[in-house]
């Protein structure tokens, strides 16, 4: 509740300042009109754009940005704050908040990209290498908004945030949308022309996103019918010989009991003690064992909340992150989140996550246990840390049996984990960089 409360004021004070600035900006430049068909062509597009969203990482790529810079090159701050908060109308289904926040948090970038094109203007125009200075002060200023944004509403570090942030694939889309936002600012010129070649940009654009889309789809799928594919025939060969070692010890143990040790001196009554404990012994290895190659869910009558079980696993694993001086995040979901499982096995799930996360993550590391409710309705949660990641090579065994990168680790947590996911319909899946690593869970919300 404190965060949510923070989050909320955190969003109020950023919509405050938006307006004393968008007010002091106005009457101190008094820029010029913009062409209103312009505005509203914009105030159109960005939304649409803002659909389309690519996972990279630890986050998404929408096209949203290739608007919002253009308005922030070709309009004066008020304009372009309307084109911002346009730009969030799409989130509607996520709610009220994540909608009021993302227009406050666009309309904001846009404000202070285009105060910064004023400044810049010359002669009435734009020169090029302003426009590159408007493109990088706008993503400045919304990674500023947003690191701060995830800093109040789940109390990770900033510089965790931005080690997740600063990737590969983020370069790689700021780029992107700042050569299409560019590309605009210039054939934007109210004629039939001009916005014909920028709804081409926008037609290009989307056609290359959806590319990407197709592709990373196309490798997730492979990853997941592979690491399937492993499982079921690791968990296949298990219980097969798992099933024929009990029918062998159990035989071995049922002879033993035949045996009566009164009848027998004390050394050879020891032996067959000691041999009829190593045998009961085996059978609970062998049961447990034939447990975690294939885990049987029961599932709870009653929806399990996922914040609850994401709130206890934590608890849990501070003690072990005290050890290390690990600083543990949680980020709760604000919407409901309430699933059909077993709770003890997803508790075993969460925990052994937690685990693998605080001892991949270095001394004085982070770790984050974020949960939530995707646009599709299906729930999640997923641990990150800041460690080193695992390599390609090791991607590939991830969730095979007794593989570990650990000194003294037994390869069974990921393994188990999978098999447990599997069973409520779910997926377990890897992302992650030199970075770090991230592990999420998706499961089907109750009642789907």
């Amino acid at each position: 509740m404190k965060r949510k409360v923070v989050s909320y004021s955190y969003v109020g004070l950023v919509a405050a300042v938006l307006i004393g600035l968008n007010a002091a900006v106005l009457a101190v430049l008094r820029p010029n009109a913009n062409d209103l068909f312009q505005v509203l062509f914009l105030c159109a597009a960005a939304p649409l754009l803002n659909i389309p969203q690519v996972r990279i990482e630890q986050g998404r790529l929408s096209l949203v940005g290739i608007a919002n810079q253009a308005a922030a090159m070709l309009f004066n701050p008020l304009n372009a704050s309307v084109v911002g908060i346009a730009s969030a109308i799409s989130t509607y289904r996520r709610g009220a908040f994540p909608l009021l926040a993302n227009a406050v948090f666009f309309a904001s970038v846009n404000l202070v990209g285009s105060s910064v094109a004023l400044m810049l203007r010359s002669g009435g125009g734009l020169p090029f290498y302003a426009r590159v200075a408007v493109c990088v002060i706008c993503s400045l200023t919304n990674l500023v908004l947003v690191v701060l944004a995830f800093r109040f509403s789940a109390g990770e570090p900033v510089r965790s945030i931005s080690n997740r942030t600063w990737t590969g694939p983020f370069y790689i889309a700021f780029a992107y949308s700042s050569l299409a936002a560019i590309l605009i600012s210039y054939v934007l010129d109210s004629s039939l022309l001009g916005y014909g070649l920028a709804g081409i940009v926008f037609l290009l654009a989307l056609a290359l996103t959806d590319t990407i889309a197709g592709r990373r789809v196309r490798r997730v799928l492979e990853s997941e019918l592979s690491d399937a594919d492993r499982h079921l025939f690791h968990s296949r060969a298990v219980e097969g010989v798992v099933h024929n070692l009990r029918n062998h010890v159990a035989t071995v143990v049922g002879y033993l009991k035949e045996i009566d040790p009164r009848r027998l001196d004390p050394v050879d009554r020891e032996a067959v003690g000691m041999a009829t404990s190593a045998a009961n012994d085996a059978v609970t290895v062998l049961h447990s064992l034939a447990q975690g190659a294939t885990p049987r869910v029961t599932f709870a009558t009653e929806p399990v909340d996922l914040n609850e079980i994401a709130s206890h696993a934590v608890g849990m694993a501070r003690p072990r992150a005290r050890t290390k001086e690990i600083q543990l995040g949680l980020r709760e979901s604000p919407e409901e989140v309430r699933a059909r499982a077993d709770p003890l096995l997803l508790r075993e799930v969460v925990t052994n996550l937690l685990n693998n996360a605080i001892d991949a993550a270095p001394a004085n590391g982070h770790v984050v246990l974020t949960v939530g409710r995707r646009n599709s309705g299906m729930l999640y949660f997923s641990v990150g840390d800041d460690g080193p990641g695992v390599s390609d090579d090791n991607r590939h065994h991830l969730f095979e049996p007794h593989f570990t990168t650990k000194e003294n680790g037994s390869g069974l947590g990921l393994f188990m984990s999978y098999g447990i996911v599997r069973e409520h319909q779910g997926e377990l899946t890897y992302n992650g960089s030199s970075r770090g690593a991230v592990f999420t869970v998706i499961l089907p919300p109750f009642g789907h």
